[in-house]
């Protein structure tokens, strides 16, 4: 089973940013599908963004549009979540996952993905 393993995460004031990093154990995520999701505390499982690893639209949840951004490193085998502007509503153990999605299938639902990794820690202070 392909291993994923975010690392970045961190304790980081209101407005700064952070990129968290998620390595596959998978030569490559060709013809995967990539997301991440977060926990806030107390809290279900939430969409943040996702990306098809060949290209193509980019869905993003929409109180992190135009501050977060979903990337990734062919070569490293890895995806990338930069997060600028962080606030403290986005304190949360986020979670890379992948898995194949259809063509014509949403990339958002988190039942959709076999393979995630452990999550890292992001607290965001006021």
């Amino acid at each position: 089973q392909v291993q994923l393993v975010e690392s970045g995460g961190g304790l980081v004031q209101a407005g700064g940013s952070l990129r968290l990093s998620c390595a596959a154990s998978r030569r490559t995520f060709g013809g995967y599908s990539v997301a991440w999701f977060r926990r806030p505390p107390g809290e279900e499982r939430e969409f943040v963004a996702a990306q098809r690893w060949g290209g193509g639209s980019t869905n993003y949840r929409n109180s992190v549009k135009g501050r977060f951004t979903i990337s990734r490193d062919g070569a490293q085998n890895t995806v990338f979540l930069q997060m600028n502007s962080l606030r403290p509503e986005d304190t949360a153990v986020y979670y890379c996952a992948a898995g194949y999605i259809d063509p014509f299938d949403v990339l958002t639902s988190a039942q959709k993905y076999p393979y995630w990794g452990q999550g890292t820690q992001v607290t965001v202070s006021s």
